[in-house]
């Protein structure tokens, strides 16, 4: 599992960046688009202006060719890639492990308690028999980046299978 959202970004490859650049630039955060278009000043020698007007397909394509993004915008990135591209992995995980959610995000009123072993194991198997291995082992890393508390259980996820 990596420690940080910067290694997890540069383990994905160019077709999984381009996807969460293109959802991320499809509805930026506001407290993150000033740091994307830093990104892309720099690795395009872009006035700020300039690198602002762009084609959201164009940024996206650029952003996803700089490996180190700042650990910020890289789980920004993360995530986006699985509100976006992924959302049915976060449906089946949080179905199967028994968290309340709606379209894949957890409800208002979750109360954030640590998950159990069964259901983590419960929602890695889960995941497991829809998904690609590599995806799911993002996906998790992703969740315990997050908040690494809540989801440490996943940091075994890998002996379970």
């Amino acid at each position: 599992m990596e420690q940080t959202a910067t290694r997890l970004w540069k383990r994905l490859g160019r077709e999984e960046r381009i996807a969460a650049a293109r959802h991320f630039f499809a509805q930026p955060p506001p407290e993150l688009f000033g740091s994307a278009v830093s990104v892309l000043v720099k690795a395009r020698h872009l006035r700020p202006q300039v690198a602002r007007a762009l084609p959201a397909e164009e940024q996206a394509r650029a952003l996803a060719s700089v490996a180190d993004v700042g650990e910020s915008l890289a789980s920004g990135l993360v995530v986006a890639l699985h509100l976006g591209e992924r959302r049915g992995m976060l449906k089946t995980f949080l179905d199967a492990a028994g968290l309340p959610h709606e379209d894949g995000l957890l409800k208002e009123d979750d109360d954030g308690a640590p998950l159990g072993e069964a259901q983590a194991r419960a929602g890695v198997a889960a995941l497991l028999r829809a998904f690609p291995r590599e995806q799911v082992e993002v996906y998790l890393n992703a969740l315990w980046l997050q908040d690494p508390e809540r989801w440490q259980v996943l940091e075994r996820s890998a002996e379970w299978s």
